[in-house]
């Protein structure tokens, strides 16, 4: 299996627009499946207010409540990867490691890269003696004492030449607003049982500014790119990120 690579660039990047935060994912999956002289990325980021983000499949109808969403102003987008539904926004550090599958031809299989990058998350909060494990297909949890509780959901999109592998970690999030705004998931994991959504998650008990430094150390993030990634994300907005015909498809009218 890889390694946490020496080289990896930081991003530490969070648009105003949410669509924009989106796009700028999906760039840098595009730039190195495209180009093998660009360098492996972790990008970090937190919405600076609620976002529903389907995942690419997601039913829109059966996973999201749209009469709450549009009263209280939620964008409902929609990502490239697979995965469930969520609810983000303030207290939820996202992340996103692109990674080059010329150098990692190991991780092409996506039970492996699950696997790669998981373990890597696992063993840095393992180290700062966080009692988490890796459940179901992609999801990390950690123990408590009412059983495991989720606090990091995540997902994949495969290219030709690089993985785009991103998720959520979960650390002072308003938990009960999740069951609140989104349905309960049409899959779901053994460990969850028949728990809510509020008996299922949890927050990482670690704050903010520790929680970023722990994901970059985890990741030997070290670079933080100069060059701008704004053109290319603002022209995937208005291509795709910002209408409805990509992230209401599949809408029963």
């Amino acid at each position: 299996m890889g390694h946490a690579p020496t080289s990896i660039q930081l991003l530490d990047r969070t648009f105003s627009e949410p669509a924009m935060n989106l796009a700028l994912d999906e760039v840098l999956l595009r730039r190195l499946d495209e180009d093998p002289t660009q360098r492996e990325t972790l990008r970090i980021w937190e919405p600076e207010r609620p976002i529903i983000v389907l995942g690419r499949s997601s039913q829109v109808d059966v996973e999201v409540d749209l009469d709450a969403c549009r009263k209280e102003g939620i964008p409902v987008l929609r990502r490239i990867s697979g995965g469930a539904t969520i609810l983000t926004g303030p207290g939820c550090l996202m992340y996103a490691v692109v990674l080059d599958l010329r150098k990692r031809p190991e991780v092409r299989m996506v039970d492996a890269a699950h696997c790669f990058v998981l373990s890597t998350f696992r063993n840095a909060f393992r180290d700062a003696d966080l009692d988490v494990s890796i459940e179901g297909i992609s999801d990390l949890a950690l123990q408590a004492e009412d059983g495991l509780r989720k606090f990091s959901g995540n997902s994949v999109r495969l290219g030709r030449d690089a993985i785009l592998y991103h998720g959520t970690l979960l650390y002072d999030f308003p938990l009960d607003e999740i069951s609140r705004i989104l349905g309960t998931p049409p899959r779901r994991p053994a460990y969850r049982e028949d728990r809510s959504h509020e008996q299922f998650v949890a927050n990482l008990p670690i704050d903010g500014e520790a929680l970023r430094e722990l994901v970059v150390n985890a990741w030997n993030a070290v670079d933080v790119r100069s060059d701008s990634l704004d053109a290319e994300a603002s022209a995937l907005v208005a291509e795709k990120y910002s209408r409805e015909s990509w992230n209401l498809r599949g809408k029963i009218q």
